[in-house]
């Protein structure tokens, strides 16, 4: 191929060669010219490999995910990409409820807001009923798992089988977002189930067991072991405790039977000592979901395992379960610290119910044995606005 090829022309062309140039012969002499280099070019195009073309991509091929920070921004510009947030959406507030009988107060089954807000919202909302047949009333507390994200805390009593990395006392990161937490189940030898956190299996997991699941989400659900809730890649936590409470928005038969001692062993009215024989209508504790996914607690004194369960099911639990019982241990506490990322503490706590034995600095003491649930804020999702 030539260093350089040159096409000639009009003003080029030879003069004063001796001959005078006709006007047909200049336009054959053009048209000859020009041919000759085309070839030329050609040839040298010839010998070159073609290299393939990279096409930019027209469109982002990788989309904004749940949870996660931002997005491939698009190929097509180097221009910035505006950030967006993807807001939370509440479940719509809990309706009041009934009561069982005429009201003995005038807040009897009406909501009112508990803890500090998430994104600007309410999370939690708390109320009281007499149950049915009883004189004193019990504490019941809606949860939106839209807004809270459930973790489970293990004990060196229940489950054991330790250490763990959640476990008390709630560190102060967790503390800047909690906003609830409540008791969990049985110490393991009477709870007649299982329990798995943090990737083991610390005691096996009971087909038919009532359990509370946790998933990588932070969502929560509870129902009957293997027919509504099942092991699946996204369950971090599961704590067993005994058999449904509730099934299909009512109290199971179980729940109804005569034989209360198979809903635990009681303190007596007025001792825990083993000689003094335990009473029906004792303090209980327990939780459910609703058929919109909101998580439902209710603890009272003076409790037998249908009044509780009736509790569950005014308050539109679907599938629930009992969780621990007695004076010592059923404990439900929110936390309101001033500022939107304030530390919870004793200080900023509130219990559900005056009497528990129990309040809201519990979680915070290192010596606490027994396992419990947190519930904290979700945060709205940073993301990345398509180009």
């Amino acid at each position: 191929m030539p260093e350089e090829s040159t096409t000639v022309g009009p003003a080029e062309l030879p003069r004063g060669s001796g001959e005078a140039t006709s006007a047909p012969g200049l336009t054959i002499m053009r048209f000859g010219l020009l041919a000759a280099a085309v070839l030329v070019l050609a040839s040298c195009g010839a010998a070159t490999p073609k290299t393939p073309v990279r096409r930019a991509a027209t469109t982002s091929t990788a989309a904004a995910s749940p949870g996660s920070s931002t997005a491939t921004p698009p190929a097509t510009t180097g221009l910035p990409v505006p950030s967006f947030v993807v807001p939370l959406t509440p479940l719509p507030r809990p309706a009041d409820l009934i009561p069982f009988r005429r009201p003995m107060t005038p807040t009897e089954g009406i909501w009112h807001p508990a803890g500090r807000r998430v994104e600007g919202t309410r999370a939690v909302y708390e109320t009281s009923l007499i149950p049915p047949g009883g004189s004193q009333p019990a504490g019941i507390a809606w949860m939106d798992t839209s807004l809270l994200r459930a973790r489970l805390y293990s004990g060196s009593e229940s489950p054991g089988g330790g250490p763990h990395r959640y476990t008390a006392p709630v560190q102060p990161s967790a503390a800047r977002s909690l906003v609830a937490a409540f008791n969990g189940g049985f110490i393991m030898t009477a709870a007649n189930g299982g329990y798995y956190t943090e990737g083991r299996i610390i005691d096996p997991l009971r087909a038919g067991a009532a359990s509370l699941v946790i998933y990588a989400d932070g969502s929560v659900d509870v129902g009957a072991w293997g027919r509504d809730v099942r092991m699946t890649p996204t369950v971090v936590a599961v704590r067993q405790n005994l058999v449904p409470l509730v099934s299909g928005g009512l109290p199971t038969a179980r729940a109804a039977s005569a034989d209360w001692q198979q809903w635990g062993s009681t303190c007596g009215a007025s001792s825990c000592a083993p000689s003094v024989p335990g009473i029906e209508h004792q303090w209980r504790s327990g939780a459910g979901v609703t058929a919109n996914g909101a998580l439902v607690y209710a603890q009272g004194p003076a409790l037998d395992p249908l009044q509780l369960a009736s509790l569950l099911a005014r308050a539109g639990v679907v599938r629930g379960m009992q969780l621990d019982i007695n004076p010592d241990w059923p404990v439900f506490a929110t936390y309101d610290p001033p500022g939107a990322h304030g530390l919870a503490s004793a200080s900023n706590g509130r219990k559900l119910l005056a009497g528990t034995v129990h309040g809201p600095e519990i979680f915070f003491e290192s010596w606490w044995a027994r396992d419990f649930i947190t519930m904290s804020a979700r945060h709205a999702t940073s993301g990345r606005a398509p180009g």
